[in-house]
């Protein structure tokens, strides 16, 4: 999986594509939340759940529908009714991105994209990312920092580069009053 920082960068990034003036920050933060969310199926491990099971790891909490059902929760909590479905869209997007990113790595167990319709699991055929090691102290070790450095290349810079042409792409034109106004 990459890393819960890199979760939430992606989403961020996403952000502009999908954006409307006033929202509150709170949509910013509850969008890097619901992307790092399905990484809380990992607790199972822990509980004795297998791997492998719906409610494993890269299970239910890594698919589509579960994507869907937490946007749909989160949505109304967030902003008025009006702005409803674009929000609904950008959060759906945003925990999903966490799957379609834990598809892309180079190892673990595929992803149940389809679950709870179809327990099978799914690797993207492009695969760049590099696994982060799991517990605090491997993290912090040369492990760690070649992750960071993989994600750098494979996710932050994409990210970044997304985020902008999003920006640029949705930014509200100026009139040319505004523009002369400016030059003042």
């Amino acid at each position: 999986m990459p890393t819960v920082m890199s979760h939430a960068i992606a989403a961020l990034a996403l952000g502009p594509a999908f954006r409307r003036a006033g929202w509150p920050a709170r949509v910013w933060w509850a969008a890097a939340i619901c992307a790092a969310v399905p990484d809380a199926d990992v607790l199972g491990v822990f509980a004795g759940v297998p791997l492998g099971s719906l409610l494993g790891h890269r299970g239910l909490t890594h698919s589509l529908a579960f994507a869907a059902a937490l946007a749909a929760i989160v949505t109304p909590l967030l902003v008025a009714p009006g702005t409803r479905r674009r929000l609904w869209a950008y959060l759906f997007v945003a925990t999903a991105s966490h799957g379609i990113l834990d598809g892309m790595t180079d190892g673990g167990i595929g992803v149940a994209y389809f679950a709870p319709f179809d327990a099978a699991r799914y690797y993207l055929p492009w695969r760049p990312i590099a696994v982060s090691p799991l517990g605090i102290r491997r993290f912090l070790g040369p492990r760690g920092i070649a992750v960071l450095a993989n994600e750098a290349l494979w996710l932050w810079l994409p990210c970044a580069v997304f985020a902008t042409a999003a920006w640029l792409a949705t930014r509200r034109p100026r009139s040319a009053n505004e523009a002369d106004a400016r030059r003042r």
